[in-house]
This record gives C-alpha cells, structure tokens and sequence, in this order.
C-alpha cells in the first residue's frame, strides 16, 4: 500500500511539478522574445531611442538567462520588472499613450505575486510582491500624468500603425496573464494532489500496522464500535502463531517477520470483503466477521487456519512449516465488547491447550 502511494505520488507529482528554473526561464525567454521583435519594429519606423532601449533590453536577459542557470531567481525578478517598468516610461515619452505600451506595468503585478509566492527559496516574498504592486500602480499613473500633459517626442502617423501596436500590445499582455492563470490553476491541481497524497500517507500511518500492512488496534477499536452501534450480529476470531517465540529464537526476528507477513496477507486475502483484519498486538491477529451465521464465520476461520498449515515460509533457503490457533466468539446483545473479545481468546487458549492448530468455538 506504502510503495503504491509513493508510486502514484512520484507519478503525479514529482515528476511534473514545474521548478522554479523552468518558471524564470520561460518568462526571460518570451520577454527578450518581444523585445527582439519590437526592436525590428522600432529600426524599421527609425524610432532611435526605443529600438537601443530594446536592444539593450535583450543584452539584460542573456545576463538574466545566465542567472536563472545560477539558480539567482530575485535578480533575475527585479531585472525583469524594472525593465517592464522603464519600457512603458520610455515608450511613452517618446510614441505616447495611445500605443497601449502602459499594459505591460499592469500585466506584471500579478505575474510578480506568483513568481514570489511560488518560490521556495525566497524570503520575504510577499512583502516584495506588495511593493512591486504599489510601485507598478505610480508608474502606470505616472506614465498617464506624463503623457497628459507632455507631448511625444516621435510623431507617428497613421492611425492604423497605432491600432496595430494597442492590439499587438494588448495581445502580449492578456497573452502574460492568461498563461498565469493557467499555471495557478496547473499548481493549484499539483497543491490538492499533493494534499491528498500527504493525506493517504498520513491515514495509512495511523490506521496500518506498519510491518503486516493490517489494520492497527486503534482502527479496529473503531470498527468493533460501529459494529456495536449498527445493533447488528457479528463475530470476532482471535489468531495466534502456535510456537511464535520458538520460530523467532531458532530462525531469527526476520524470519519472523516474514512469518508474521505472509500470515497476514493470507489472513487477509481469506476474509476479503467479509470483514475487518488488525494485528492485534504482537503475533495476535484480531478478526471481525459481519455475519450472523455461525457456520459461515467457522468455514472463514477453518479456511485461513488449512492455508496457514499448509503454507511454505521461506527464507535464505529455510523451508519452515508454521500452524495457526483460532478462537471464534459471537457478540451477544448485552455484553460489551470486552466480554466478546475475552471469551474470543479463552477460545484460543482452549484450542492452544488441546494440541493447536485448531479452531474453537
């Protein structure tokens, strides 16, 4: 059970979680992408400024790529949001407003909350995000105050070049926050898969027995109170090794361990869906049989007690024969649980005084 939720876990989650390389690297990549772009742009309107800016721009991502191969992820944020920031600045000052180049300080607040926040190594992350935001929410009034009352340095003419650059403008910035949203939800899916991992490890943990896989003391506890509650009929079978100590101090505590195991699952695999199987405490298994037919609970008890018996356990090339005791009791109304349990276990002492590897009821 263990090995199969370490399984899906690994599956599911560690092989597909995006690190925070990859997150960095993609963002650098497609803004120097834009850049490179608006650069051939820019030479080709002779716009002198705003295609150096942008050349210098994609020299500072190169620096940027070489940092995010360092794993230096914070440089690597601010490099990335100041130049956003100035780019909006000195596209403003030099084309205007109308060109939408004021989209891109809007774009990067909430791509700063989710790099920072979904960063492991970074301290402080939401502070930084914060200021980020506030700093981003001036410059973006700033840059509108500015063009208001200041006239651009470049007159472009032609209404249809600056429709083009709003909608070019407008399509990289949905484009950042639409690619956002769905890695938010993409790690919001990866945050509840690991939430129900952790959480199936956790339930295994405190209601498994660890070495037999069998249900422990406490979870049975807990399905005899049901089955108490629920006013139905049932059966408890009380299991014990015949000779357990002796097997243990001939062949050893991993022999039988492995004893204890494969009793376990064949215990297990016998009851099925007929009921509830829980180590009990030491080589003692407990069993809680839903069925008011006293026949039907001894054929289970029987079966399990034949399988064991002719069971070859094996180990280093030890061939070893073990037997199995079992003392079956029925609930009767009016007694407690303990009482049932109790006269399930004089049972198996009368069965281990009468010679073993039997069933008594």
């Amino acid at each position: 059970m263990g090995k199969k939720l370490t399984n899906v876990w690994k599956v599911l989650i560690g092989e597909n979680m995006l690190t925070d390389r990859q997150k960095y690297g993609a963002m650098i990549y497609t803004v120097a992408g834009v850049h490179v772009l608006l650069t051939c742009i820019f030479i080709s309107m002779k716009i002198t400024p705003l295609y150096l800016f942008n050349i210098c721009r994609v020299l500072s991502y190169l620096v940027a790529a070489y940092l995010v191969r360092q794993e230096r992820y914070l440089p690597v944020y601010f490099i990335t949001y100041f130049e956003i920031i100035l780019h909006s600045l000195v596209a403003t000052i030099c084309i205007g407003w109308k060109f939408g180049f004021g989209q891109y300080i809007i774009g990067i607040i909430p791509v700063g909350f989710y790099l920072c926040y979904t960063m492991k190594n970074m301290t402080h992350r939401l502070s930084i995000a914060t200021s980020s935001a506030l700093l981003a929410m001036l410059a973006f009034i700033s840059c509108k105050i500015m063009s208001c009352y200041t006239s651009p340095v470049y007159v472009v003419e032609g209404r249809k070049i600056e429709i083009m650059f709003y909608i070019f403008n407008s399509f990289c910035t949905f484009a950042f926050l639409i690619t956002l949203s769905l890695l938010f939800v993409y790690e919001v899916r990866i945050t509840n898969a690991r939430l129900r991992h952790q959480n199936a490890i956790l339930d295994q943990l405190a209601n498994t027995d660890p070495l037999t896989g069998l249900y422990n003391r406490r979870s049975m506890n807990v399905f005899l109170e049901q089955a108490l509650q629920s006013q139905t009929n049932f059966h408890v079978i009380m299991c014990d090794i015949d000779d357990f100590k002796k097997v243990n101090d001939t062949y050893g505590h991993d022999f039988g361990d492995i004893v204890l195991q494969e009793i376990a699952e064949i215990t297990m695999k016998t009851v099925d869906d007929a009921g509830y199987v829980c180590r009990w405490g030491g080589e003692e298994i407990l069993i809680l049989i839903s069925s008011r037919v006293s026949e039907s609970v001894l054929h289970i008890a029987e079966s399990i007690r034949t399988k064991v018996e002719y069971h070859i356990f094996e180990l280093n090339q030890k061939l070893v024969h073990c037997t199995l005791t079992l003392g079956v009791a029925a609930y009767h109304k009016n007694e407690t649980l303990e009482e049932t349990i109790a006269r399930a276990d004089d049972n198996l002492y009368r069965g281990k005084r009468s010679g073993k590897n039997k069933v008594v009821m």
